[in-house]
This record gives structure tokens, sequence and C-alpha cells, in this order.
């Protein structure tokens, strides 16, 4: 990608105005995706936290969830990138999505946590295959989108 975070080809979108002169505040308005817990169960104490992180180094609007089924994380300039990736990934034990032209973060139902008729454990086998393809999700090595 044009932009991103030391030792990821993915989790970062990066953006810029084409004529930044008639948008200054939007001359870099980067997207971050930032991965989803286990079918997407937010305690409020982790919501908070990650909202008073993306105030602290974005714009502070989200989209929750994009099409990839991260949190979205909408506006924010180049040098903020490193600072929010390291309070992201060792204040708060959270990682990045996949962002990358192939494969994305895995996502699931809720499977038997709230399913009484659930024959699979969903939640066990997405948490496998983020693991499995961890490497995959964040340097993106094919040429175009796969899924499961």
């Amino acid at each position: 990608g044009i932009v991103g975070v030391f030792g990821y080809g993915g989790g970062i979108v990066g953006r810029y105005a084409d004529v930044p002169a008639q948008f200054p505040g939007v001359e870099h308005f980067h997207t971050i995706r930032v991965a989803q817990p286990a079918s997407k169960y937010y305690s409020t104490e982790n919501l908070r936290q990650l909202m008073a992180l993306w105030e602290k180094h974005g714009s502070g609007m989200t989209n929750f969830h994009g099409s990839t089924g991260d949190i979205i994380l909408l506006g924010t300039r180049t040098e903020n990138l490193e600072p929010f990736f390291w309070d992201l990934t060792h204040d708060m034990g959270q990682d990045l999505g996949g962002s990358g032209s192939n494969l994305r973060t895995p996502a699931n139902c809720i499977g038997q946590s709230r399913c009484e008729w659930s024959c699979y454990d969903t939640e066990e086998c997405c948490h496998h295959l983020t693991l499995h393809y961890q490497n995959e999700i964040h340097r993106p090595a094919f040429p175009y989108k796969f899924k499961f």
C-alpha cells in the first residue's frame, strides 16, 4: 500500500486528497481496520478505550462493522499511524484487521454462544483460521481476494 505501519502490509487503507489546498483538513484521511473480537462481543470498557484511542489519534468517526467485519476507523494522518498502532497493540492487546486485496479478517456468526441449535463451534473455527492465516492477513501476497 501507499501507507501503513511497520511490518504490516494490511490493516491501513491509505487515502490522500488530490487537491489538498481545497480540502486542508483532510489532505490525509487514512482508514484503519481493527480486528473484531469473536462473534463481535465487546465489553463497554473495551469500546470506551478504543474510542478514546481513536479520539486521540484520529477523527473520532467510526463504522461498525465494514464489509470485512472489522471495526472501521475513518480519518487519520500519516504521522498518527504508528502511535495509534503501538497503543492498540501494546495497551489494548488488539490487532489490525486485514485490508489487503486478498485475504481479509475472518468473521463468524455467534454460534454456540447464543444459538441453541448450533452444531459447530464457529468461534473456535474462526479463531483457528485467524491464527493460521495471520501472516497472509497482515502481509498480503496474493494477486486478488479470496474468501472461505
